[in-house]
């Protein structure tokens, strides 16, 4: 059986996320106090950055609006066809 990480709720990634930039502690301290492994903060960390403009990237609204319009483009390619 697959080891799957457990989810934690998004209040608690804004919470771990806000402690972070904070940068009163380091990652493998915060981690270690709110029960995660340190790669999932360095993750949500790097995911947050994106979602606030940080750094550039896709956000989770802008991939899923391409997804639906990569969708809709094949459906009207296939009739077409």
């Amino acid at each position: 059986m697959l080891n799957m990480p457990k989810a934690f709720p998004e209040e608690l990634r804004r919470d771990v996320v806000a402690v972070a930039r904070k940068g009163d502690s380091t990652i493998v301290q915060i981690a270690k106090d709110f029960g995660i492994s340190p790669a999932a903060l360095h993750r949500w960390l790097k995911i947050a950055d994106v979602q606030d403009g940080v750094v550039p990237g896709i956000t989770k609204e802008e991939s899923t609006e391409l997804r639906e319009a990569k969708k809709r483009i094949a459906s009207w390619n296939r009739r077409r066809r």
